[in-house]
């Protein structure tokens, strides 16, 4: 039997697991349908079309599932909602919005941990595993690979995809798409690689001089994307290639690189 407060307010058809645990003070408008293990601590606004998996956990605060910030959005429309996965963290005062379309909804992962007041836009996609540090901001349709972490008071674009195991440093904002273990220092600046992560996920010693010479090739060697495009494709058929090749073939947004040098930075 789920465990909820006697101040919840409950409008709608909302599915409970049996142990899921909601606090005081949280309203929840269906459609919604909440997995095992889940625990909202209290004042929680929930608003579906929105499936919640298992085990994840809501702070106070928290706002799921309302209406995109968008003037030509009818909030009165629910369109394909938001669906979270398994295992998130969601610290106090986060916002995840819903889909302005009606096939597609917004999409959150498994095992991502958004920190307070960090804010996922309307038709945004985090994948698996990311960390969003404080007042980090994902606009809307922005994709965020597996593993990416965003330092505090980022930002990101909308229409921006974030490569795999990338980062964008604290107080940093991007309007690019950031490659693969590329690491944001500066607005649009690709200044350094994350090799710790690397590492960490026991990347072997080619795969960490692959990435390497992909970073060197587009942020280096001091030659146009285009160009550093065509060396890539002279590689193709090595997996960490291919992937970054299949990366900049779908960027719309264009490709953050060292191109226009920070300020400050050295030669």
């Amino acid at each position: 039997m789920p465990k909820v407060h006697g101040s919840v307010l409950i409008d709608g058809d909302v599915q409970l697991a049996d142990d899921v645990e909601i606090g005081p003070g949280c309203i929840l408008t269906g459609p919604i349908r909440i997995g095992p293990g889940t625990r909202i601590y209290g004042h929680a606004f929930l608003h579906g079309p929105l499936e919640i998996g298992a085990h994840n956990l809501i702070w106070p605060g928290v706002s799921i599932g309302m209406a995109p910030q968008s003037v030509r959005f009818d909030p009165s429309s629910h369109g394909a909602g938001t669906v979270i996965g398994d295992r998130n963290i969601f610290r106090e005062h986060v916002s995840i919005h819903r889909a302005t379309h009606d096939t597609v909804p917004t999409r959150i992962g498994h095992h991502n941990h958004f920190m307070a007041c960090s804010h996922a836009g309307h038709d945004a996609w985090v994948h698996n595993h990311c960390t969003f540090a404080n007042n980090a901001l994902l606009a809307g349709h922005v994709e965020v690979e597996e593993g990416v972490i965003l330092g505090g008071n980022s930002a990101v674009h909308q229409f921006c995809r974030i490569g795999r195991g990338a980062m964008i440093s604290g107080s940093v904002a991007s309007s690019l798409d950031l490659m693969p273990w590329f690491t944001a220092t500066e607005l649009n600046f690709a200044g350094s690689l994350n090799l710790v992560g690397l590492r960490r996920r026991n990347a072997g010693n080619h795969e960490i001089a692959v990435v390497r010479w992909v970073y060197r090739i587009f942020c280096r060697a001091g030659i146009s994307v285009k160009a550093a495009k065509e060396r890539l494709y002279t590689r193709a058929g090595d997996p960490t290639i291919d992937m970054y090749i299949r990366f900049v073939e779908a960027s719309r947004r264009g490709i953050c690189t060292r191109h226009g040098r920070a300020s400050g930075e050295r030669a």
